[in-house]
């Protein structure tokens, strides 16, 4: 019954939608009919700025960081952490708040891995940094980054489940950005 417990309110606090709340308040403005319609950090700084960004950026991020917490206060395992903060992603891409029509999980996956492992911020830095000047471009560099994640955990002697788990999440993320990578490879090959 905890695990069950434990999965619902990890969608439920995903569902709970940062960039919603911060255009709302700060811009007097509905993300949902602003840039994209995206309600994720970044379409919130495109509508109202950079304030809006980093506040929807750390909200989400903040999400994905509670339910890795509240998972080891109910003395979970570390890869029932990692499947809460698959639930606590799918909320926020599939909000129930919102009519199921949410982000696309990047902040609250990187809240949730910082969370899980603090040296993942230093993965995810590197990895962009390396990554950024091959491929010029934030999406792909970012991406590339995460993927750096499961294999890292391997040799800072994480155990293989939760390392599955992690990239699991990983190609979900992927798969969940499909549209956006297609339209970046088009734009690329047309040069």
């Amino acid at each position: 019954m905890t695990i069950i417990c434990y999965l619902l309110i990890s969608y439920l606090l995903g569902s709970l939608m940062a960039g919603y709340f911060v255009v709302k308040i700060l811009g007097k403005k509905d993300i949902r009919v602003e840039g994209s319609g995206n309600v994720g950090a970044r379409n919130a700084g495109r509508v109202h700025g950079k304030v809006s960004f980093v506040f929807t950026f750390l909200g989400d991020a903040l999400k994905g960081a509670l339910v890795v917490l509240i998972g080891e206060y109910l003395n979970l395992s570390p890869e029932l952490f990692l499947v809460g903060l698959g639930f606590a992603i799918l909320g926020h891409v599939k909000p129930i708040t919102l009519n199921f029509k949410g982000g696309m999980g990047i902040s609250t996956f990187i809240g949730g891995m910082i969370a899980f492992e603090p040296l993942s911020a230093l993965i995810l830095v590197i990895g962009f940094i390396l990554l950024y000047p091959v491929l010029k471009s934030f999406t792909f560099a970012g991406l590339g980054s995460f993927v750096l994640l499961p294999i890292c955990f391997y040799f800072l002697g994480v155990q293989l489940l939760p390392i599955l788990i992690a990239g699991v999440l990983v190609l979900a993320i992927i798969y969940i950005h499909r549209e956006d990578l297609s339209e970046r490879f088009e734009k690329r090959a047309k040069k």
